[in-house]
This record gives C-alpha cells, sequence and structure tokens, in this order.
C-alpha cells in the first residue's frame, strides 16, 4: 500500500467507543479496525465526509498514549465544515464538551471549539469570507493594538 497524503491518527483509551462518537458527532463511517485477540484496537479507520482518520487505542509500552493518558493535548484537529453552528451542536448533543463557543473570526472563519471524550480537540469551522494573508495580518496586529 503506497501512501501519499497525511492523515491525522489519534491515540485513543477506547476505540470502540471513540468510533461510536466520530459517527455521531460527526457522521463517521467506520472503514475497518485490525483488533488483537485480547481484544485492544491497535488500528482502525473512518471515513469524515471523503477524509480517513485513523486511530488505535494506547500502548503504553511503547510510549503511545492518549490525551486521557497524558492528562492534555497539544494538538488541535481542524475541522473544515458547510455549517459549524450545526457540527458544533451535533458533537456536543453526542458527548462533546464546548470549550469555546462559536464566533466569526477575523481570518474569515466562524469556529467553535469542542473536546471529545476522549480529550481530542476539535475546531469545528466554516468560511464566511475570503481573506488574504496579507489582510489577515492586518487584523491580527491590529487586535494585539487594541489590546494594549
Amino acid at each position: 500500500m503506497a501512501v501519499h497524503e497525511l492523515y491525522a491518527y489519534l491515540c485513543v483509551r477506547d476505540a470502540a467507543a471513540a468510533i461510536d462518537f466520530y459517527a455521531r458527532a460527526f457522521g463517521a463511517r467506520e472503514l475497518f479496525r485490525l483488533t488483537e485477540p485480547g481484544g485492544r484496537v491497535g488500528h482502525a479507520e473512518i471515513d469524515l465526509d471523503g477524509h480517513v482518520l485513523m486511530l488505535s487505542e494506547e500502548y503504553p509500552e511503547m510510549g503511545v498514549r492518549s490525551p486521557e493518558g497524558l492528562g492534555a493535548t497539544p494538538v488541535t484537529l481542524h475541522l473544515h465544515v458547510e455549517d459549524a453552528d450545526a457540527l458544533v451542536a451535533r458533537a456536543v448533543a453526542a458527548g462533546g464538551t464546548l470549550e469555546r463557543g462559536l464566533q466569526d473570526h477575523f481570518y474569515g472563519e466562524r469556529s467553535g471549539t469542542v473536546r471529545d471524550p476522549f480529550g481530542h480537540r476539535w475546531l469545528i469551522g466554516h468560511a464566511i469570507e475570503q481573506v488574504t494573508p496579507e489582510e489577515m495580518q492586518r487584523r491580527y496586529t491590529a487586535l494585539f493594538e487594541s489590546a494594549s
């Protein structure tokens, strides 16, 4: 198998529960999973509207830990959709925690942040305007100037 893309690969404590959550929250569809004889999921792939998300359970013996195992996550997954308001509401209804409510941002996106039950942070947004990098920088600089 030749892979020529970049995939997010999440580590979770309970892969079956995570796959179920991602189906309810984001409409994901399971493609397949590889399960050890003891039940631990070593690899699974789900489809998020044409995009593959890979996941596995923790392998602490190899240093592979989930956000729950680490107590934090430094990573945010940005899911760009048609209707962020609807998907954020769906993710929260499915068991996610709203970290940052939806709002319009200077970079031309409306977005909010949901933490899934497995500790992963999802920035869910949709475009509200096209903004050039130069205009984004101007607006970004203005944010700091108005704060001082």
